[in-house]
């Protein structure tokens, strides 16, 4: 529903609604620790199944990045890139627990941490 807060998967839930109306599928529980080792790769499962995965360096704007917050663990985080992946003015858009949806610089930090993107198709 607009106008209520979301984290980064609903952003992005929000967008697939916007321009294709259903979602293909409910979602399953998740848990919002992105410390979280060894458990199974939800996220990038349910992505490529119902997104076009592509090389990252491919990534152009309107893309989904995907990041893994630590080394080892499950990720957990989703963006949608503004500009295409290699461009200096690179930002993407997301959100997160206890924060707004926000606009943020795909600064080295971001671009270490991401580890798949995808398009809508």
């Amino acid at each position: 529903m607009k106008g209520v807060g979301c984290d980064c998967v609903g952003l992005i839930r929000g967008v697939w609604r916007e321009l294709y109306s259903n979602e293909p599928m409910a979602l399953p529980s998740y848990s919002p620790d992105w410390a979280e080792v060894g458990g199974r790769e939800v996220l990038l499962e349910g992505m490529a199944q119902h997104f076009r995965t592509i090389p990252l360096t491919a990534a152009q704007a309107g893309d989904v990045l995907v990041f893994r917050m630590k080394a080892g663990a499950v990720a957990k985080h989703a963006a949608i890139l503004l500009h295409d992946f290699g461009d200096p003015r690179a930002q993407i858009i997301h959100a997160y627990w206890g924060h707004a949806v926000v606009a943020s610089w795909l600064k080295p930090f971001w671009q270490k941490q991401a580890v798949a993107a995808f398009r809508f198709s």
